[in-house]
This record gives C-alpha cells, sequence and structure tokens, in this order.
C-alpha cells in the first residue's frame, strides 16, 4: 500500500480521530435538538407535527380533539385563522411548547457532555431513546406513507416527505448510541471529560509501517 494513503488511513483510524467524531457527533446532536426545540414554540412547527401526535397511542391524549386533527391541516407558511383557532383549542400549541421544553433541555445536556460526563450521560441517554419513539411514527403515522390518490406506488415501502424526516433518526440513534457508550466509559473512568478526552487524543500518535 502506498505510504502516503497508509499515513492517510493511520491519522484516520487513529483514536484522536475518534474523539472528534464523538465531540463532533455530540454537537451534531445537541444542534438538532436544541434548533428544533425551538421550532416547536413557532405555530408553522406545532401544526406539522399534528399527524404524529394524533396518531400517536400516548401523546394524543395531550390533545382535546386528536381524532378531528385531518379537518384543519395547513401547510407550511400558510396562514388560516380560523384552523390556528382550532389548534390553540385543540391545545396543539401547548403540548408543542412542553415538547419543545424537553428537546432543549435534552439538547443542553448532550452539550454539557462537553464539560461534565455525568450531565452528558443523561442528555445522550435521553435523546438515545427519543428517537425510538420518533421512529415509532411510521408505524402509526398514516401520513408518513404515500397517500393512494391514484398513483401505483402508495402505502408501504413509499415513505412520504414526512416519513422520510422520521427514517432519518434512525442515524440518530445510531449516533446517541456511540454518545451514550462514551459518556458512560468516562462516567466510569472518573475525572474531568476534557481531560480524559485530551489523554486519549494523546495516544492517537502510531508507528507507521511501510
Amino acid at each position: 500500500m502506498n505510504i502516503q494513503i497508509h499515513r492517510i488511513l493511520g491519522v484516520i483510524s487513529g483514536s484522536r480521530s475518534e474523539w472528534i467524531g464523538l465531540h463532533g457527533m455530540r454537537i451534531a446532536m445537541a444542534i438538532v435538538f436544541l434548533w428544533i426545540g425551538g421550532l416547536k414554540f413557532v405555530p408553522y412547527e406545532a401544526d406539522s407535527i399534528t399527524p404524529f401526535v394524533a396518531n400517536n397511542p400516548v401523546l394524543s391524549l395531550f390533545y382535546e380533539h386528536p381524532d378531528q386533527y385531518a379537518h384543519h391541516l395547513t401547510h407550511e407558511g400558510e396562514l388560516k385563522p380560523i384552523e390556528r383557532t382550532w389548534q390553540t383549542g385543540n391545545d396543539t400549541y401547548a403540548f408543542s411548547q412542553g415538547l419543545g421544553a424537553v428537546e432543549l433541555m435534552i439538547g443542553f445536556l448532550i452539550l454539557a457532555g462537553l464539560i461534565s460526563r455525568r450531565w452528558g450521560l443523561v442528555g445522550a441517554t435521553l435523546g438515545f431513546l427519543t428517537s425510538f419513539v420518533t421512529l415509532s411514527f411510521l408505524v402509526t403515522t398514516p401520513e408518513a406513507w404515500v397517500a393512494a390518490l391514484g398513483d401505483a406506488q402508495h402505502g408501504f415501502p413509499y415513505l412520504s416527505g414526512g416519513g422520510r424526516l422520521v427514517l432519518k433518526d434512525v442515524m440518530l440513534m445510531a449516533g446517541g448510541w456511540l454518545v451514550l457508550v462514551d459518556s458512560a466509559r468516562a462516567v466510569l473512568a472518573g475525572g474531568p471529560a476534557m481531560r480524559q478526552a485530551s489523554t486519549r487524543s494523546s495516544l492517537a500518535v502510531s508507528p507507521v509501517q511501510s
């Protein structure tokens, strides 16, 4: 193997690269939770998650009229005061704000893992478990699949826009597990997170064989 390629692969496969990847995943997860959690306080985002919440056997309990949601859906960017009034009475916005607060909390806890692995462990655990809830929407939400409106391709395995968005959480699940494992190891080892990270990264240099 070409020595330069071998050298590059050695750097990529080293523990320093692993450290960068794990912290990068931690930051990426935090960005997702913080950004989307913040949007949960905006009406259009609350409206857009209505089908997912209304069809979930547990989350639907937070809505006043989950069985009526289909008659009050709006497109993103569309303003219909009458439907907004219904959504308010349905507790759509109250639930969305509560959910947003939870997602913001998870995002900050995950981010805290950069300096406190104990808090980071809590955040990583919650982030990992959240992906199971989100992926369950593929089973409970009819709107996750292309509707039978005349085209031959509908239903399983034809994901709608919402379904494709949900499916991406399999990556969040995998990333959450990696961050969870890293946080658990750090908690068991004890000591400041960044000091442990620096120690691991200092071991990254290894002899390169030709």
